[in-house]
């Protein structure tokens, strides 16, 4: 998180339409008022962004600002500009002093708190979860990274495996990671435990998977990406051994979000290997 800073104490936000001529300003300096580069969309207004501004003007310090307005960041910036009267000083102060923040094509909203002659700004990109609409695209994606790993054979650790089957998708453990995915978001539990003291296996019977010869788990918190949450995986031994392991051959994968949790997404990965199965004959 980065900020541009000056901080000072204001006790009230100003009008919403005095607010409105401000971020026009703001975004004349952006696209207007500082070098030309790359194209750089105008900031958006922000609700949350706003409140964070308020919190800026009575001596948050910026990362808890965000917090206050219940904004997730992903890159942030805040300028203090004290002595500017109108809208016109205030673009020519940030097209004079501010450029490096302002022309930031990454930024993407704004929020701001004034009065008199003292203003509060702070822009931010927000925080980029994956989509819950396109949740069977992303563990589609994390299941292509898994089995061309499986394909290749890699080391976990210091033992070696060698190129396994591809797993394949079955409901029931879908199911069974996504209810503990949902668990840990909501009590902010990082655990292969559940909240109620129930394992993997106890979480996979419960989804109704049948008997099982093996059943395994991976999970993760923070990632935001499926590359990134499978690579993480695949560079932690215990982890990786699970991807690897030729006796799985059915997988679940799933995720949630709860981004007024620090860690935001949660992740889980159940497999699994049916009692009866041709890999696995009586």
């Amino acid at each position: 998180m980065r900020a541009a800073l000056l901080i000072g104490a204001l006790l009230a936000a100003a009008p919403r339409a005095a607010l409105a001529d401000l971020q026009d300003a703001v975004n004349w300096a952006r696209t207007h008022g500082c070098a030309s580069g790359a194209p750089r969309a105008p900031l958006r207004d922000s609700s949350a962004l706003r409140q964070a501004a308020l919190a800026l003007s009575r001596g948050y310090p910026l990362h808890a600002a965000l917090e206050a307005g219940g904004y997730r960041a992903a890159q942030s910036a805040a300028v203090h500009l004290s002595g500017a009267v109108g809208d016109a000083q205030v673009a020519r102060a940030l097209s004079t002093g501010y450029c490096s923040t302002l022309a930031d094509p990454h930024l993407s909203e704004f929020g701001a708190a004034r009065r008199g002659e003292q203003v509060w700004m702070v822009m931010a990109a927000p925080l980029a979860v994956p989509s819950l609409k396109d949740s069977s695209g992303v563990s589609r994606q994390i299941l292509n990274l898994v089995n061309a790993a499986r394909a290749s054979g890699r080391r976990c650790g210091g033992k070696y495996f060698a190129p396994a089957a591809p797993l394949v998708f079955n409901s029931a453990l879908t199911g069974a990671a996504l209810a503990h995915s949902r668990e840990m978001a909501h009590y902010g539990e990082f655990a292969h435990r559940g909240h109620d003291g129930s394992t993997p296996a106890v979480r996979v019977e419960r989804a109704g998977y049948g008997r099982y010869r093996v059943v395994g788990e991976n999970i993760a918190a923070g990632a935001l990406t499926p590359g990134e949450v499978t690579l993480g995986w695949l560079s932690s031994p215990a982890h990786c051994e699970n991807i690897m392991d030729p006796r799985f051959v059915e997988t679940g994968i799933a995720f949630a979000v709860n981004l007024s949790d620090r860690e935001a997404v949660y992740w889980t990965q159940d497999f699994a290997a049916p009692l009866q199965h041709p890999s696995n004959p009586p």
